[in-house]
């Protein structure tokens, strides 16, 4: 049936925005009046409800969720010579900051049916030289962390949690973030917690590593001037602390309304040939995105957006494949279900705001383009 043509697009910041501005007005003007615009009781006080929100003791504010995983890696020590353990599947930041302090990202593969880092293909990448492992709850799904835990803890080497898309998420009733050695978010605008610009943070139960991440977010100094270590100018702006505090109150019920969308697009695609979300038993998603795999990835991505409706890969080159890390010698189809998800993943539109005229248009599309084919289980 003939669709009348609408524009939808994949996110949609402003909607938000338009939902708690008088509140966010109200936030910035208290910061402007303050004249605390840099570290501070705004950033003090947002760092402090983190904390609770994720169930840990410390939370600290940085620039933003790369220098989050940066500083936190650093605080453990690692360095030259030293192996990270992470998935190809990802964004590129959290093989990236291995590589700035010198060190080398070993890359394990996921378990195709979440997207994760695979726990059975764990062990095996473990070596002498492994400082951590950081699996990636990717998409706001949470990694299986029993068992990645059950692992470091055999190894003795830490566990730092990229939970930079994953904010609200939970595994087996406790926040993803507090299960490992240190968790690291961002609040990067198109994230669940989105910020209005840069911003991360790291939670953690572990003292000494809070202190040390506190030491490097200001250049190392403790006090301000005595310089123990190099460290980082990563700070988290009192602006957007004080915004972020607002949308905090928030997140709970943002992530169940995704979650709601979520679980409409799962039962009106589910007859349809594509590979949809999966979440396990005792896990809590967020669905920071909607991805769907499909052999036809292409085609209905053009389909979709000659019907207005906007969509995105996620992603295109898993980073065993990217050009930088041609060095380290991985063959191709050496990670073969992050080389396979790469070629069939995108993500439809997903936010708190989408309306339901909006979902029911973009499910219309989708199964009309595979109908069309003849696609269907």
């Amino acid at each position: 049936m003939e669709q009348t043509m609408r524009k939808v697009s994949l996110l949609d910041l402003t909607a938000q925005y338009e939902d708690i501005k008088p509140e966010i007005k109200q936030a910035v003007d208290n910061v402007l009046e303050s004249g605390n615009y840099i570290m501070g009781p705004f950033v003090k006080n947002f760092e402090q409800a983190m904390a609770e929100y994720c169930g840990t003791k410390y939370a600290i504010g940085v620039a933003n969720g790369t220098d989050a995983l940066l500083l936190t890696l650093d605080a453990l020590g690692v360095g030259a010579g030293d192996e990270v353990i992470t998935t190809p599947f990802t964004f590129f930041a959290s093989a990236e900051v291995i590589s700035q302090l010198g060190a080398t990202p070993v890359f394990v593969d996921i378990d195709p049916s979440t997207y994760n880092m695979d726990p059975a293909k764990l062990e095996a990448a473990i070596t002498p030289r492994t400082k951590a492992i950081m699996p990636v709850h990717i998409f706001g799904q949470p990694v299986d962390m029993d068992e990645i835990l059950e692992i470091a803890n055999k190894h003795n080497v830490s566990v730092v949690e990229d939970a930079c898309q994953a904010i609200g998420s939970k595994y087996k009733g406790q926040r993803i973030g507090s299960l490992g050695t240190a968790g690291c978010f961002s609040f990067f605008p198109t994230k669940n917690l989105g910020g209005y610009g840069d911003g991360g943070i790291v939670v953690t139960n572990d003292e000494e590593l809070a202190r040390k991440i506190q030491i490097l977010r200001v250049h190392g100094s403790n006090p301000k001037y005595y310089h123990s270590v190099i460290g980082y100018n990563s700070r988290l702006d009192a602006l957007q602390a004080a915004m972020l505090q607002v949308k905090l109150k928030y997140i709970d019920q943002w992530n169940q309304q995704r979650r709601d969308k979520a679980a409409i697009y799962t039962e009106a695609l589910k007859d349809l040939s594509i590979t949809l979300p999966r979440v396990k038993e005792n896990r809590e998603a967020v669905f920071h995105l909607y991805i769907i795999q499909t052999k036809y990835r292409d085609e209905l991505m053009d389909y979709l957006k000659e019907h207005g409706i906007a969509s995105g890969v996620y992603y295109p080159v898993p980073l065993h494949k990217q050009e930088v890390y041609s060095n380290l010698g991985y063959e191709a189809g050496s990670l073969a279900e992050s080389e396979k998800a790469s070629l069939g993943t995108m993500a439809l539109p997903l936010y708190p705001e989408l309306s339901m005229d909006d979902q029911e248009y973009v499910i219309s599309v989708v199964r009309e383009f595979f109908e069309a084919k003849g696609e269907r289980v």
